[in-house]
């Protein structure tokens, strides 16, 4: 039997966002250090953050576990938006990984910006969420660490392909996070 796995989370969206960050979709729970956007340990996206934003790759981490209240603040704070481009999936085989990700529902993209009405930049983390977001929005890829213009309800916005954060992904934490901060300089 096919196992559809519906997404756990409701999307942040601060009022204030001006970006959203796309992620594919969570891993299982058991793999879970918050319950929050990139809830694992193995993953370095609140590392990439703590390094760009404090100069501390362990900012965002209490009692070797993400604290995922200081990182909802600080997202809230700087306009940041979290979701991921596909609401349900199923899991070709047992694992986070990406390429074994079916989306069987990707996200209501439209609702989304219609309650972050600021937002006029999209970040993907990775190639599964760029191809996703790709099969809702028109525009063409962009290579790694750039971005692509589009208009979509009405709104000029540009769609930036980030490298993902998993550590799957072969990059050093410092070398991702100097792709990321130029998306915020």
């Amino acid at each position: 039997m096919t196992n559809i796995e519906t997404h756990p989370l409701q999307p942040f969206l601060p009022k204030s966002a001006k970006i959203l960050i796309l992620g594919s979709f969570p891993p299982k729970k058991a793999r879970w250090s918050m319950e929050f956007f990139y809830p694992n340990m193995q993953n370095d996206m609140w590392r990439i953050f703590g390094l760009i934003f404090y100069n501390n790759k362990e900012y965002f981490v209490t009692n070797k576990k993400f604290d995922a209240e200081r990182i909802k603040e600080f997202c809230a704070n700087n306009g940041i938006a979290l979701y991921d481009t596909a609401k349900s999936i199923i899991r070709l085989k047992d694992n986070a990984s990406d390429h074994f990700l079916e989306v069987v529902e990707k996200i209501n993209l439209e609702k989304i910006l219609l309650e972050i009405p600021q937002c006029k930049t999209i970040v993907v983390t990775g190639k599964k969420a760029t191809d996703t977001i790709l099969g809702i929005i028109s525009t063409q890829e962009p290579e790694i660490g750039s971005f692509s213009e589009f208009e979509y309800i009405g709104r000029a916005m540009r769609l930036y392909r980030m490298p993902s954060s998993s550590r799957a992904y072969p990059k050093p934490l410092e070398e991702k996070a100097l792709i990321y901060k130029k998306l915020f300089d």
